[in-house]
């Protein structure tokens, strides 16, 4: 009885699978309707319910009758007559009519399996392959550009600012335009300070005739001395006094120097050949010595493209200062905002004394011409520099490429089935990409179709399929 209990649910779910069985059901129908209880399982789900034991306890215990036959029906003399003759009065249990349920669908089922052998044989046929294409990889050089973020810098560049206090009284320039070094630029009210100049030019006059005159004293004096004329405190009261006279006329000459410069700085001058900005003062401005900003000067060519690149690749960077060769030019070009290339290349001219200890990277410095004016002090850019890397490298196509977890993945065909393989990748190069390690020459990859296979599927390659690129 326990085998039978553990029976039920397989028992179920194969019934459930094959409930369409016409002649099975009709045969249970007819079986249990000669019970009285077909009001409860006169339908398929409902001698579902019987199988699986999803009935009420209490109903099937009123349902209890006399199943005659049961055993006649197991033993097949109810095959083939009316299963009504077989009634009887004994008293039956519902588990019988689960055995009889075991047997029924088991015979169903292995009729069901025969036939099907008989009629196509015991062949299965497994997936039919899909169609894919494919790549073959080859070796082959790859010429690619690092990119960095980079800014256009001028070599020279000042901000203006005065050194003298005073009003704005003359400007000498159009915004915008390109100067030559010593050009004026704008004029500070000069009259304070072209008197301060007189005056210390003419207390310098005095300080000189003083000085004189201590001179002319000093040797009368000594002169006199020679014959014991005159009180040698005389004499040297005389030659102190010449000392401080002297020592006045280089006070009053410095004086001189400092109004003098003070003057000459309410002049600005152009400081090299350069392009001034927008001016930041208009005429009368009050201004302030060291403090307010008047313009912006810079020079024009050539100009510096300035960025930043991975201490890594210092070694590279040094060697290309070290030994410069023929086509360095063509190494370096930058992108402009507006996506298009820079005509003119540029010569690395300097790298940075230190890495920063903080991003791990170090500035260097490439130079570019500037005959046009189109490079601009502060434009954002992108510095492309060439690989130069002689050594053969595997491209294939990114749209192969699978990516699970952060691991890079392709389909790999041998004999007509995939295999998925990991790879390690480079350098993307337009629509291919470099394969450090995973692949080996000769290697054919599944390049469209990957969406849909399964490790070991098989597959059949597509018309034209398995080229690699020329």
């Amino acid at each position: 009885m326990a085998q039978i209990l553990s029976m039920r649910g397989s028992v179920a779910d194969v019934w459930k699978r094959r409930h369409s069985s016409s002649r099975l059901f009709r045969i249970l129908t007819s079986l249990l309707s000669t019970e009285g209880i077909s009001s409860q399982y006169d339908k398929p789900s409902g001698i579902f319910r019987l199988l699986s034991g999803n009935h009420s306890p209490a109903r099937l215990s009123s349902q209890r009758r006399k199943l005659s036959g049961i055993h006649e029906v197991l033993s097949g003399h109810g095959q083939g007559g009316d299963i009504a003759s077989h009634r009887s009065k004994h008293t039956g249990s519902p588990m019988a009519i689960v055995v009889l349920c075991s047997a029924l669908i088991g015979s169903s089922l292995a009729s069901a399996l025969s036939g099907c052998s008989a009629k196509g044989g015991t062949d299965v046929k497994g997936p039919s392959p899909m169609a894919v294409a494919s790549y073959r990889v080859t070796p082959g050089s790859a010429r690619y550009f690092d990119e960095y973020p980079a800014s256009v810098t001028a070599l020279n560049q000042v901000e203006l600012r005065p050194e003298v206090s005073g009003y704005i009284t003359e400007i000498f320039f159009t915004d915008g335009q390109r100067l030559s070094k010593g050009a004026k630029l704008y004029a500070i009210d000069r009259q304070q300070y072209k008197a301060a100049y007189d005056q210390a030019r003419a207390n310098l006059n005095v300080a000189k005739a003083n000085l004189m005159k201590a001179q002319q004293d000093a040797d009368r004096y000594q002169e006199l001395a020679k014959h014991d004329a005159v009180a040698k405190q005389i004499v040297d009261h005389a030659l102190n006094d010449l000392q401080s006279a002297a020592m006045q006329v280089e006070a009053v000459e410095a004086n001189v120097h400092s109004v003098e410069t003070n003057l000459r700085n309410s002049i600005i001058y152009a400081p090299f050949d350069c392009t001034i900005g927008i001016s930041l003062v208009k005429l009368g401005s009050a201004v302030t010595a060291g403090q307010t900003l008047l313009n912006t000067v810079s020079s024009n060519d050539p100009m510096v493209v300035d960025c930043s690149v991975d201490e890594k690749q210092i070694g590279r960077f040094t060697q290309m200062l070290q030994k410069p060769s023929a086509e360095q030019d063509s190494i370096f070009t930058i992108v402009l905002p507006d996506q298009s290339v820079y005509p003119i290349p540029g010569r690395l001219s300097v790298m940075d004394r230190s890495v920063d200890p903080q991003t791990g990277t170090i500035r260097i410095r490439v130079a570019y011409p500037n005959p046009r004016n189109v490079l601009k002090a502060g434009l954002t850019c992108n510095l492309r520099v060439r690989n130069t890397s002689a050594a053969a490298s595997l491209l294939i196509p990114y749209r192969a490429v699978m990516e699970q977890m952060g691991e890079y993945f392709v389909y790999v065909i041998n004999d007509n089935r995939v295999t998925q393989r990991r790879i390690d990748l480079g350098m993307t190069v337009n629509d291919m990409v470099i394969v450090k390690n995973g692949l080996h020459s000769g290697d054919q990859i599944v390049t469209e179709g990957i969406q849909k296979l399964k490790e070991n599927a098989p597959v059949s390659l597509l018309p034209g399929a398995g080229k690699s690129a020329g």
